[in-house]
């Protein structure tokens, strides 16, 4: 299976194969036909808790990796076996997010996850 990232926000492309919304809130302003979503996934998204104190107070880069890891494989690991278990019939998956930083936000950390 290849596991690819992209912003929710971006065309929809036949190349995008299964499309998982990875984020906890919906995004703003998107219609879910704009959306063309095959499963949204919100269990695996980071915890509110963790979520707000990466992009509202300043938690760094490097601690939320830390965090959101240990949230996968604690809290959210029922959740993120079963969306395993959901995306091993697709040969192509694309992670949707809605974050503006295509490097530093949270569908990378489980982009990692699903494949180790």
């Amino acid at each position: 299976m290849e596991i690819r990232g992209k912003r929710v926000y971006d065309e929809p492309s036949p190349d995008d194969g299964f499309r998982v919304l990875v984020d906890r809130l919906w995004p703003r302003g998107l219609s879910k036909e704009r959306a063309a979503l095959d499963l949204w996934a919100k269990e695996v998204a980071p915890s509110t808790e963790l979520r707000r104190a990466f992009h509202q107070d300043g938690l760094s880069w490097a601690d939320f990796d830390s965090a959101y890891r240990a949230e996968l494989e604690g809290s959210a690991r029922d959740a993120v076996a079963a969306l395993r278990a959901e995306l091993a019939s697709h040969p192509v998956v694309t992670l949707l997010h809605a974050v503006a930083d295509e490097e530093h936000n949270h569908a990378v950390i489980l982009h990692e996850a699903l494949e180790a």
